[in-house]
């Protein structure tokens, strides 16, 4: 544990610097538990300015827990269709539906009651407890870890459970009693727009006398590098199929990756397949139809944390036979002018666009 007795000029200056320096962000404009709760939702891995316009939406839908229980599934996923991670939509509304029958329409204010909400850890319940109740409870995401590891040279990356809880002890130890929400907003705030992973803005920061990494020229090897999984590779087929001026859409299983979101049929192309061949023997798997290919639109490429996806888009007429489609939760043919009502994974979103401007066939319409 690094001696923490310049405790004081330290919280000094790091406050002094947000209340000058802090963004104008709209969940900073309010106290009320439940919107503070909703951002912190949000911002879990996902960066601010993506938030921003996300938020401000959800909360004009949204704007109470009570109103967010009474919400339809399909409704709430809309709201965060292009948000990625989508149990987090899924979490923030069981929570809003356990506020409103556990706890009185109220967003808990015990760390003991708020770790019982689906989706809230320590990190979230810190910051809600801090910045909403103003109670001296540490936060601590990535961009904490880097200002502390920095600050006190600490090898520490929060990699390991004995890692995290040194840097818990070490955000905790400098809360400052009675502004601890704006202090962890704070840290927060400097990781994100000062203390940056690559090429730190040291010059600007409240912390450059105190900061034992700027000291020593090495804020580079400050948090140490986590261990880097290798991203894998997949090619994948999609089959926009038409029929009387409707669209074939299917909705994913409610558990597993992206549950619950609608998607164009399709699947993962095998080793020596063509996306073509992929496409029919999917489809067939799927359906228990076939199709005929008629042209092919786009080429998708799409990254996710642990894999990039590169995804091949057909238009497609489907060949004499009945649907019998038994891997997905339900099935509908739907007009373009209503397939937006229902919530798509982010790469089918593009195909979604596509369609839009160049006509259910893939190409514009002649006038």
């Amino acid at each position: 544990m690094p001696a923490l007795k310049t405790n004081k000029p330290i919280q000094a200056s790091i406050l002094k610097w947000y209340h000058q320096e802090k963004r104008d962000l709209p969940w900073r404009h309010t106290e009320d538990p439940y919107c503070i709760l909703v951002s912190e939702f949000m911002l879990q891995q996902t960066q601010v300015k993506t938030v921003i316009p996300y938020y401000r939406r959800w909360i004009k839908s949204y704007p109470t827990a009570c109103v967010l229980a009474r919400a339809r599934e399909s409704s709430v996923l809309k709201h965060w269709e292009g948000l990625g991670y989508y149990s987090r939509a899924r979490n923030l509304h069981r929570s809003a539906k356990m506020i409103v029958k556990e706890f009185g329409d109220q967003v808990p204010s015990t760390m003991t009651n708020i770790l019982k909400l689906p989706g809230v850890g320590r990190y979230t319940a810190g910051a809600v407890l801090s910045i909403a109740f103003n109670q001296n409870v540490p936060v601590l995401d990535g961009n904490v870890k880097r200002v502390l590891s920095r600050l006190y040279c600490l090898k520490e990356n929060g990699a390991n459970p004995a890692s995290e809880k040194r840097l818990w002890e070490v955000a905790e130890n400098l809360i400052p009693s009675g502004s601890a929400g704006d202090f962890n907003q704070a840290l927060m705030e400097l990781g994100a727009t000062v203390c940056l992973s690559k090429k730190p803005l040291c010059l600007l920061c409240p912390l450059n006398a105190d900061c034992q990494a700027k000291r020593d020229g090495a804020q580079a090897h400050f948090p140490p590098a986590k261990s880097k999984t290798p991203t894998k590779k997949i090619e994948v087929s999609a089959a926009v199929i038409q029929r009387n001026g409707k669209t074939y859409i299917q909705q994913r299983p409610q558990k597993g990756l992206m549950g619950g979101l609608w998607e164009f049929p399709g699947g993962k192309i095998e080793k020596d397949e063509s996306p073509e061949d992929c496409l029919e023997r999917e489809i067939k798997e799927e359906l228990g139809v076939r199709v005929t290919i008629k042209q092919k639109i786009l080429t998708i490429k799409h990254s996710y944390t642990q894999f990039r996806v590169t995804l091949h888009v057909f238009i497609c007429h489907l060949k004499p036979g009945r649907i019998h489609a038994t891997s997905c939760e339900q099935w509908k043919w739907v007009s373009l002018k209503k397939i937006n009502q229902y919530p798509f994974p982010a790469a089918n979103v593009k195909i979604l666009k596509y369609l839009e401007a160049n006509g259910p066939n893939g190409h514009k319409e002649k006038s």
